[in-house]
């Protein structure tokens, strides 16, 4: 097993690709801890790691808070006696709110930027010291292609994941002198129910689908991006904003959309 004896925390694990990732990060032998704001999906995740004969505790968190942040890291290190892994995976995208900057209300952008962004340094605040004194480890943030490419139409969402690969960048160096690699991972778009209320329909669906070189991602395959980054097989990345999206960013997008 790539992870025997780890301890992992997943932002976002009650369902898409944090309950993916929890799943996979258990197989390999890390006990993992289920962070969400939703408790009966979180408490699902945690069920079906334990199912699969995995460790697993959940602990209810509002990444948008950092009293909750700074809880869920101590429950982590209480019930695991330490902390090696955090997957920053928890985040929204609010469609038909989020939009053109001179469309977009103040309080929209807040909260976007609060949970993507802000979420995730939260959480690396309070994780990096516990990570150190456990002897290192791995954090994984969740970019997006977005990233990379924005497409224009959700400018708070593009500016987060944005952040999330800038903050990516400036965090590895000081994060190297603790034995802790920080990556970002850029999927494409991805089968889960959060996209499925972007595209709206089976045609625009088909549309994102032809955008990508071998169809839509699963949450699996993501998963599996962020065990590897978590284990070994990843020492050679810190501070890497890695594209994992099937050529997505490698088209031109608006073309394909319309087309």
């Amino acid at each position: 097993m790539l992870l025997e004896g780890k301890v992992a925390m997943v932002t976002g694990g009650g369902s898409g690709i944090g309950r993916a990732a929890c799943l996979a990060l258990a197989r390999e032998g890390a006990a993992v801890v289920v962070a969400d704001v939703d408790s009966m999906a979180g408490e699902g995740t945690a069920a079906l790691v334990r199912k699969q004969r995995g460790v697993a505790r959940f602990v209810r968190a509002d990444v948008s808070e950092p009293s909750d942040c700074e809880q869920l890291v101590r429950e982590a290190v209480a019930a695991f006696g330490g902390l090696h892994i955090l997957y920053n995976n928890a985040g929204i995208a609010l469609p038909f709110q989020d939009g053109f900057t001179p469309a977009v209300a103040p309080e929209v952008w807040d909260r976007v930027l609060r949970v993507n962004l802000s979420g995730t340094f939260y959480c690396s605040h309070y994780a990096i010291p516990e990570i150190a004194k456990a002897g290192g480890g791995a954090i994984i943030n969740a970019a997006s292609s977005m990233a990379l490419l924005p497409l224009g139409g959700l400018d708070a969402y593009a500016a987060s994941k944005g952040g999330v690969a800038a903050l990516t960048k400036s965090m590895a160096p000081g994060c190297a002198a603790l034995g802790i690699r920080v990556n970002a991972i850029c999927p494409g778009y991805v089968d889960t129910p959060m996209n499925a209320v972007i595209w709206q329909s089976e045609e625009m669906k088909k549309a994102f689908e032809r955008g990508h070189a071998m169809g839509l991602q699963t949450p699996e395959e993501i998963a599996e991006v962020v065990v590897f980054l978590a284990s070994e097989y990843g020492r050679s990345f810190t501070g890497a904003v890695l594209p994992c999206d099937r050529g997505w960013t490698a088209f031109k997008q608006p073309d394909l959309l319309r087309g």
